[in-house]
């Protein structure tokens, strides 16, 4: 089941910009078929991709209020992009709930079958919907690109399926984890953790970046929790000039065996840094937040920091990089 993405306090009937994502109940590909390669990826629409086209347009056509600004059916799935310009006299989402009823009536009327493995669905669509509120204007040109990009992801998804296989329980210094990407970088023995303190300067960030940077030429693999604004400065030099990069997350991949977790793919930079074989996201467990040791070496570090807090996550991640790159 689809989970409800929703901003608490959010005037869902004022002007915003939304993207809305959709799945076909059952993940089953009734829209259309991705063609062509990573060069010229497309979806070629059934009738039935065709049919959830035109009831996007009919369903928010009776809103002058709104533009659409793209939309983008994939085989089990449908994105587009909404702007509400003005307010409008109902919530986004009972416009949304029409337009989906819209579209089983229509699918009923087509047929109304899945596959084979899939024929008693009651609906096209899975309950709910998940949507992503644009806090900036600014950010419509990328987003309208996003959507229009996914043809070109899944066909890179799908020639790369180890690089983009989200794994669970991948022992990582002695901590079970949950990894994606280049599952070689951890164990490559040019590893070295890259850490910056946050008093840093803006000079001093830009000496270590170029020495990070000429380290990585030399073959260095670089391990960071992204944590400080140096950090986040060097590892994004590295990663746009093609170095290989590990990641440690505090958290950002979904539930073990959620529905999300089969169709997870990283977003933006990490996407394309997973699909070239350049990056590692590595995600620790809770097991290593209650670690004895690690905890003893964070105190060690901040003796003021409390379980719970960012702190000592952030602490612990970078004790758990240590740990990988002097082991």
């Amino acid at each position: 089941m689809a989970r409800n993405y929703r901003l608490k306090n959010w005037n869902y009937k004022g002007r915003g910009i939304y993207m809305i994502t959709m799945n076909i109940e059952g993940r089953v590909p009734v829209l259309g078929a991705l063609q062509g390669g990573i060069g010229d990826a497309w979806v070629e629409y059934s009738p039935v991709g065709k049919m959830v086209s035109e009831q996007i347009e009919q369903a928010f056509g009776l809103y002058p209020q709104i533009q659409i600004c793209a939309k983008q059916p994939m085989p089990d799935h449908l994105h587009f992009v909404v702007w509400v310009k003005e307010e409008i006299p109902i919530v986004l989402g009972e416009i949304i709930r029409k337009m989906k009823i819209g579209c089983t009536q229509a699918w009923r009327e087509m047929g109304g079958r899945m596959n084979a493995t899939c024929t008693n669905a009651t609906s096209l669509f899975e309950p709910g919907f998940h949507d992503r509120v644009l806090l900036h204007a600014g950010q419509l040109k990328s987003l309208i690109n996003y959507v229009h990009d996914n043809p070109r992801r899944a066909v890179i998804k799908r020639a790369n399926p180890d690089l983009f296989k989200l794994r669970q329980k991948v022992q990582v210094a002695g901590f079970e984890c949950t990894t994606l990407g280049n599952q070689f970088l951890k164990d490559d023995p040019m590893k070295e953790m890259l850490q910056c303190s946050r008093t840093l300067t803006q000079a001093e960030i830009d000496q270590k970046k170029a020495e990070c940077l000429r380290l990585a030429e030399r073959g260095v693999v670089w391990v960071s929790a992204g944590i400080s604004e140096g950090e986040k400065q060097i590892c994004r030099a590295v990663r746009e000039a093609g170095y290989p990069l590990v990641v440690l997350l505090n958290e950002g991949f979904p539930a073990a065996n959620s529905p999300h977790a089969k169709y997870y793919k990283p977003q933006g930079v990490y996407f394309e840094a997973c699909a070239s074989g350049q990056l590692l996201l590595i995600e620790p467990g809770e097991v290593l937040f209650e670690d004895k040791e690690i905890a003893a070496e964070v105190y060690r570090k901040d003796p003021r920091c409390t379980p719970n807090s960012k702190r000592y996550r952030f602490l612990a991640l970078n004790a758990m990089i240590r740990r990988m790159c002097n082991p």
